[in-house]
């Protein structure tokens, strides 16, 4: 299919203080369209720092990062909030539900960013909702909702949007076994279906077996990269 993400020669060093902080050192790679990358590391590895750079949430200080073919670390913040609309969606650990919303609301925020109008966008997110199992929980606010029903409107509010890319930050963090499994079930069903190409962060080795690689990320590089056998 071709490669949607290439990273070239890349390295984000953070200043605290006098010091510097080295949380990437001259990474490479790339990342096929509609391959489903989990990216394992420990805490402080440099996993999420990684994700922040493909995502456009920060830029490296060093090196180049290629989506399809626009250099992102060459877009001003305008630019890049633009691109992250039109080809970008999240999941994140602690959900980022806004709490006065309830979870057509939330979902249907991509589409109101985008000028979609509230009929259209209402019915969308209501159509996401019933796919990932919430259709009863509409009009509930994310404080009357478990920890993986949130997951779940994260989710769709992740997809509503039909992004060529999702990137998901530690998204199974806030769960318990269980959930974490449904959560990754449909995760990988609905960008498989779409045939979206998933970036998964975690620190969590059971995720990686979900992935069609698993790149192991230690010290700020890459330390080794798995290509998982499906049975």
């Amino acid at each position: 299919m071709g490669n949607i993400i290439e990273i070239r020669d890349v390295r984000k060093v953070y200043r605290v203080g006098n010091e510097k902080v080295i949380a990437l050192d001259n990474i490479n790679l790339t990342i096929e369209e509609g391959e489903f990358c989990c990216f394992i590391g420990t805490s402080g590895s440099g996993k999420s720092t990684l994700l922040n750079l493909m995502a456009g949430l920060e830029k490296p200080t060093r090196g180049h990062i290629k989506i399809r073919n626009t250099y992102i670390d060459k877009l001003n913040e305008k630019k890049l909030a633009l691109f992250r609309q039109n080809h970008i969606g999240f999941v994140f650990q602690s959900y980022n539900l806004l709490p006065t919303l309830n979870a057509i609301e939330n979902v249907s925020l991509p589409l109101a960013f985008k000028g979609v109008p509230k009929h259209i966008r209402d019915k969308k997110a209501k159509a996401m909702l019933e796919a990932v199992g919430l259709g009863t929980h509409l009009k509930h606010k994310p404080s009357q909702m478990s920890g993986g029903q949130q997951q779940r409107v994260g989710i769709a509010r992740a997809f509503i949007s039909n992004p060529e890319i999702v990137f998901a930050d530690e998204p199974t963090g806030n769960l318990d076994s269980k959930t974490t499994r449904e959560v990754m079930e449909l995760i990988t069903s609905i960008a498989r279906k779409n045939r979206q190409t998933l970036i998964i962060v975690s620190h969590d080795i059971s995720i990686a077996s979900y992935a069609d690689r698993i790149i192991h990320i230690m010290d700020g590089n890459i330390q080794k990269i798995e290509v998982v056998q499906k049975n």
